[in-house]
């Protein structure tokens, strides 16, 4: 029932939004009207104008406020971050407004168009973040009472484990925090920990726990001489996206780097890992700019795509374009397509992956290879939405069930559209062989850890000087 009521709250938080910006923009259209002169009511039930404001321009908020800021659980919200965005964003919105909308106005003197933005941006602002701090006050006293609560489970059975709980425990203001048992990460702990909440089981059923008692947040408080085992955790919390939020206890050194941020001043001291890989706002350019491109891409070298095509029919006996089945985002399998760049027969003794100076390859193939000229139809799985510009590249599953047995973290590719090109294939190049792959993913994973529209563009810089250098094989 809880679950719920969250979520009805974060559906009232984006009506409010709404009502609000409907709110100010009829107020600021009874601003417009004082100003010309006109009867403020005759005004405003003659202008058309003003009931399409009042409906489509809230509207217009509400989808900018939920793309660049977005509805999350009002609970987990900062007030200080929610006014200082609300801030940001309204200023950024008005902006927008003004010289789209109002812009062409008449006015009697330039100091109006001054009045008319300050006016919109006040009401605009004022309002909202009037009725998103009251929103967000009795939230947060709600929280703080223990009417809302978050079912955790502790990752841990010793000392710092014990530590964490006593001092959660003891809070004035509870954080939502309702612990229904830990996992023993050792195997070894003196059971201290039992003595206050029962053991579910270890970090190998950590995955069925989260399902059978429908985990909310997960803390991890293992001992220092344990770290070797976080990755091993994070991989398995990760799986469960952002229906899990993870913390951690940190070290000192974590604390002196600034990276324990903290939303309660009476809260514990933990960090809290965050699992989005891209803002909403960066997402949504991303896939625009990979439409865009590909699209531009496909259009401005359509007479070299001709001739690609006129050559690999007289290059072999064979298909034009090859296309073979890769895992994409979410282990999704999708058909990549390519320029048959190999004689028909190229793996009729199973997979194999290609080397420099591959006798599989026909001549006018290795040219196309060197340039990546092969790679060009991609753009047509960038247009249907199965890959991305930039990404890590696709991989087929008899390769990744290989690497996996190495590298278990492969799967975090998994979670972002492979691309035509991405960081390992300009730092690494294409691989031969599995421990080439292994190698290579290690900048893939960077790749994820630190993805931006500004590691995009540097990642497509350097793909364009790898092509003109013909340093692909």
């Amino acid at each position: 029932m809880l679950r719920k009521e969250r979520q009805i709250a974060i559906y009232f938080y984006a009506f409010s939004d709404y009502v609000m910006a409907a709110t100010a923009w009829a107020l600021f259209f009874l601003f417009r009207k004082s100003t010309e002169g006109l009867p403020v009511s005759a005004g405003l039930l003659a202008d058309e104008n003003f009931y399409l404001g009042i409906i489509l321009i809230p509207l217009a908020w509400v989808l900018f406020y939920s793309i660049f800021d977005g509805y999350k659980d009002l609970y987990r919200l900062s007030r200080l971050k929610v006014f200082a965005r609300t801030f940001f964003l309204s200023l950024i919105g008005v902006l927008f407004l003004f010289f789209t909308l109002i812009l062409d106005d008449f006015v009697k003197e330039y100091t109006g168009y001054y009045e008319s933005f300050f006016t919109l941006f006040g009401l605009q602002f004022g309002l909202t973040v009037i009725v998103r701090m009251i929103i967000l006050t009795k939230t947060s006293k709600r929280l703080k009472k223990g009417l809302v609560t978050y079912n955790t489970l502790l990752i841990g059975g010793d000392q710092n484990a014990v530590e964490l709980y006593n001092d959660v425990s003891s809070l004035k203001y509870g954080l939502g925090n309702k612990f229904l048992g830990f996992i023993d990460s050792n195997g070894q702990s003196k059971k201290v920990l039992s003595g206050f909440l029962p053991r579910l089981g270890k970090i190998e059923d950590l995955s069925n726990i989260i399902k059978e008692k429908q985990i909310e947040e997960v803390i991890i408080a293992i001992e220092t001489s344990e770290h070797n085992r976080l990755k091993e955790i994070l991989d398995i919390l990760f799986d469960f996206g952002e229906n899990v939020l993870v913390k951690i206890i940190p070290d000192m050194y974590d604390i002196l780097l600034g990276n324990v941020k903290m939303n309660h001043v009476f809260g514990a001291v933990l960090i809290e890992i965050r699992q989005d890989l891209m803002p909403a706002w960066q997402r949504i350019i991303k896939r625009l700019m990979d439409v865009l491109l590909s699209l531009v891409g496909l259009i401005i070298l359509s007479p070299l795509i001709l001739y690609i095509i006129i050559r690999v029919k007289l290059s072999s006996s064979g298909p034009i374009f090859y296309k073979q089945e890769r895992i994409g985002l979410h282990g999704h399998p999708f058909y990549i397509y390519k320029f048959r760049s190999m004689f028909t027969d190229a793996e009729n003794k199973g997979p194999q992956l290609s080397k420099e100076g591959d006798e599989r390859c026909t001549p006018w193939g290795q040219v196309m290879r060197k340039y990546r000229l092969d790679e060009l139809p991609n753009f047509y799985n960038v247009l249907i939405g199965e890959m991305s510009l930039v990404g890590p590249r696709p991989e087929r599953q008899f390769y990744i069930d290989q690497i996996i047995k190495y590298a278990p973290h492969y799967k975090h590719l998994l979670k972002v559209r492979p691309g035509i090109t991405s960081w390992g294939q300009v730092k690494y190049g294409y691989a031969s062989n599995v421990d080439e792959m292994l190698q290579r993913l290690k900048f893939d994973i960077l790749y994820i850890e630190n993805m931006s529209l500004a590691l995009d563009f540097k990642i497509m810089f350097y793909t364009i000087l790898v092509i003109l250098k013909g340093s692909g094989k």
